[in-house]
């Protein structure tokens, strides 16, 4: 059933501030590409799926008589083979940026009813995060800057989503990696996002430099090649001018992580997702050149990280246990615990909370997420289940 309240949003002004026809917000309302997000964020909406001229995750912000656009983050391409990608994404231009992308979850941050709260990649408002961001964003950023939408990765091991300890953080820190206008989208020059950051104390995602086009492929897969001996998951390639739409490109270790969490809970995983790692991996293996030795130390590291959490489940299945993806959290109020656990229930997904443990002045609580899909999938499986 759809959500009542939606119908308060005023079609008419919404149409006007957006420059669409009345008739394509009504439809959009109608299929569910415009909703409306929960509890005390009643007043903003997401869009989804098929908007038009809109980034999926854009969010709409109703003021009661004016608007706001957070536009969603745009979709970063991926260099399968480094040299050539460069030389023809980047043609226009003598070098370029590179900087850490770092392995956990995206969030962008605004300023809200004197209050700072981070959306999801999909428009989401996550209790979570927000929660979190209070302590790692300076407030004084958004009131004097109130155009501009912070950026940024969710990573460390109290990570709900990507739990990584790669990075030598105790809980969860906050990492900016860019900072756009809300209504255009439009990105602040790197050097310039990095100048603000550094002014309000905020964490940066690592730059490694400025290189010419001619020299960048082979100084990024120094890179990377030491990014992936640490565990780390790649680089992100920047025009300074943020004009040129940046490239990512990973590390063999990170596709290979990706892969064995995927496969532990393989009937969950899209086949696009695990697909898409493995072709990386032949690109990767053919512009390194590899020789025997390296390409087989390649395929033993692929290998193993599709078929032994694979080979795993099964046999925790077997066993009647069953399998979940267990993770930790710490926040200073109680009650977002519980936000977060209903936040998770509404996404159709099974979590449990098995304790809650007050240190110092934050809780602790420890969260089983169930992965019932692949449980029940096994278990028909290993009763005589034909696959189809």
């Amino acid at each position: 059933m759809k959500n009542s309240k939606i119908s308060e949003l005023d079609v008419e002004k919404v149409a006007e501030f957006l420059e669409l026809p009345p008739s394509k917000i009504s439809e959009l309302i109608e299929k569910g590409n415009l909703k409306r997000n929960w509890d005390e964020y009643y007043d903003i909406y997401r869009f989804q799926g098929h908007a038009p001229q809109m980034e999926d995750g854009t969010v709409l912000i109703d003021h009661h008589g004016s608007f706001e656009l957070v536009r969603g983050f745009p979709k970063i391409k991926r260099a399968m083979l480094l040299e050539p990608a460069i030389l023809k994404n980047f043609k226009e231009i003598p070098s370029v940026v590179v900087e850490e992308k770092m392995n956990g979850y995206n969030v962008r941050v605004i300023e809200f009813r004197g209050k700072l709260i981070a959306f999801t990649r999909s428009g989401h408002v996550c209790p979570y995060s927000t929660e979190r961001v209070q302590n790692f964003l300076e407030p004084d950023f958004f009131r004097e800057h109130p155009d501009l939408v912070v950026y940024g990765e969710m990573a460390g091991p109290e990570n709900p989503y990507v739990q990584k300890d790669a990075y030598g953080i105790e809980s969860l820190d906050f990492f900016v990696f860019d900072i756009r206008h809300k209504d255009t989208g439009e990105a602040l020059p790197v050097n310039q996002r990095r100048e603000i950051a550094e002014n309000y104390g905020f964490n940066q995602v690592r730059l490694f430099g400025d290189f010419s086009i001619k020299s960048a492929s082979s100084k990024i897969t120094e890179i990377i090649r030491d990014l992936g001996k640490e565990g780390r998951e790649g680089v992100v390639i920047k025009d300074q001018a943020m004009v040129l739409q940046p490239v990512k490109y990973t590390c063999s270790e990170s596709n290979c992580s990706d892969l064995r969490q995927a496969f532990k809970f393989y009937n969950e995983a899209g086949r696009d997702y695990l697909y898409s790692r493995v072709i990386r991996e032949g690109f990767q293996s053919h512009e390194w050149n590899e020789n025997e030795d390296e390409f087989t130390q390649r395929c033993l590291r692929l290998g193993e990280s599709i078929l032994r959490p694979m080979k795993k489940t099964i046999e925790e299945v077997e066993s009647g246990d069953r399998i979940s993806d267990d993770f930790r959290i710490r926040v200073k109020d109680r009650e977002i615990i519980f936000k977060f656990r209903d936040y998770l229930d509404r996404f159709g997904l099974y979590v449990a909370l098995e304790k809650i443990e007050r240190i110092g002045d934050e809780y602790v609580a420890e969260i089983r997420k169930v992965n019932k899909s692949t449980n029940d999938k096994t278990l028909a499986m290993l009763e005589g289940q034909l696959w189809s």
